[in-house]
């Protein structure tokens, strides 16, 4: 058995395998493509190898209906008629041009709609931008204020510091304050 899965995991039976499955998909890829590139390229030969055929479809009846009933406009199916030529090419010219025209309404149309979304979106990048505009003005505005309450604030650590300094120069220590102040209420009474 185990002799048996070796031989089915050997290197040359996965690359064989590989191989034959890399030529089925390639085959599966590319054959319909080239088949029809080279049935359509022999047909286009065979067309021009032939002389063009020549019929009288009016020679043979096309059923056996009674004279009276026979369409033969249809009997000459076959014949090349000019005129008939030439009514279909311009039918078929009107068409691609209708088809051009209602392609080119669609188009523009499809272009209006995406003028209108584009300024549409320019309005609201315009918003956005004006609420972003008042948005950093209230930041700056903010960070005026705190550099300037900073400043204040030192300043007054500044001033706090020197009142401090003075106290201490007159006799003033951290923990006497409700002391002293108490003592000099019962000499004022």
């Amino acid at each position: 058995m185990a002799l048996h899965q070796e031989r089915l995991c050997s290197p040359v039976v996965v690359k064989v395998t590989i191989a034959v499955m890399a030529l089925c998909l390639a085959g599966y890829i590319l054959g319909p493509p080239l088949y029809w590139h080279l049935s359509e390229g022999l047909a286009a030969f065979s067309r021009s190898s032939c002389p063009p055929c020549v019929c009288d479809c009016a020679s043979q009846p096309l059923l056996s209906i009674p004279e009276g009933l026979r369409n033969t406009s249809f009997a000459d199916c076959g014949k090349h008629d000019p005129e008939v030529t030439e009514d279909m090419e311009n039918n078929f010219t009107e068409l691609l041009s209708e088809e051009l025209k209602l392609r080119e309404a669609e188009a523009l149309e499809n272009q209006q709609r995406a003028d209108m979304a584009l300024l549409e979106a320019k309005k609201m990048a315009s918003q956005y931008q004006k609420e972003a505009d008042k948005c950093n003005s209230g930041m700056e505005t903010c960070e005026e204020a705190r550099e300037k309450a900073e400043a204040a604030l030192l300043a007054q650590k500044k001033l706090t510091s020197m009142w401090e300094m003075r106290a201490r120069q007159r006799g003033w220590k951290e923990g006497s304050t409700k002391s002293h102040a108490h003592t000099q209420d019962v000499q004022a009474v």
